[in-house]
């Protein structure tokens, strides 16, 4: 699989233009190109964005099961919602990552497909090439609104965890824990919003990968 051969080649994701150059140039001789990498690295968002989500998730019911513990069992209802907390972090960065690895790429490869729209001798084959384009760059614009604004939803979500960890870390007794009754639903709510988001950008990267899969 592509992916396999992306990995082998970690200079793509330095923030050197010669050493992305170079990375492109020896993917097109293996007869990888860049929409080919493109497509690759929004797969990989989408993946790392459907691991985040889950995550988020999965640490909400941690929180949520923090109000129903007696005293004697805070410490160990800390530590998990620390180690919930700390995946989600991870998650949440995975995702911001790949969402510019995709944004470096599609850079190189809008750039290289306009450059060469002036090399068609033929004036209709060069007008159908650069409608595709125009096309292409409204499906990816419209992925990365929703990527974006669905990446920005996780540090608000990331804050709120934080603060509640280190309420309960800094005041381990059962009125900590009556106290985060009232956060909870705010809580609930931004985690709600956040999950939403990251449905509806898995949904429109799953259509970018489709449409550039069934123009190639």
């Amino acid at each position: 699989m592509r992916a396999t051969i992306l990995a082998c080649f970690a200079a793509a994701f330095l923030p050197s233009v010669a050493c992305q150059s170079a990375y492109y140039g020896t993917m097109e001789k293996l007869g990888i190109h860049k929409r080919d990498i493109l497509v690759d690295r929004v797969e990989e968002a989408r993946d790392a964005q459907q691991a985040a989500k889950e995550t988020f998730a999965s640490a909400l019911v941690e929180f949520q099961t923090v109000v129903k513990v007696d005293g004697g069992e805070l410490e160990a209802t800390y530590s998990r919602l620390q180690k919930e907390l700390d995946r989600s972090e991870s998650r949440a960065e995975a995702v911001s990552e790949r969402i510019h690895s995709v944004e470096r790429v599609s850079e190189a490869l809008f750039d290289e497909w306009e450059n060469e729209l002036d090399d068609y001798s033929s004036a209709e084959l060069r007008r159908a090439s650069e409608q595709q384009l125009e096309t292409t760059r409204g499906n990816y614009d419209q992925l990365m609104v929703v990527m974006k604004r669905a990446e920005g939803k996780m540090e608000p979500v990331l804050a709120a965890f934080r603060d509640q960890v280190l309420f309960l870390k800094h005041n381990l007794n059962a009125r900590a824990i009556a106290s985060l009754k009232g956060e909870l639903g705010a809580l609930e709510d931004g985690i709600g919003v956040l999950i939403r988001d990251m449905e509806t950008s898995i949904a429109e990267a799953d259509a970018f990968i489709s449409s550039m899969q069934s123009s190639s």
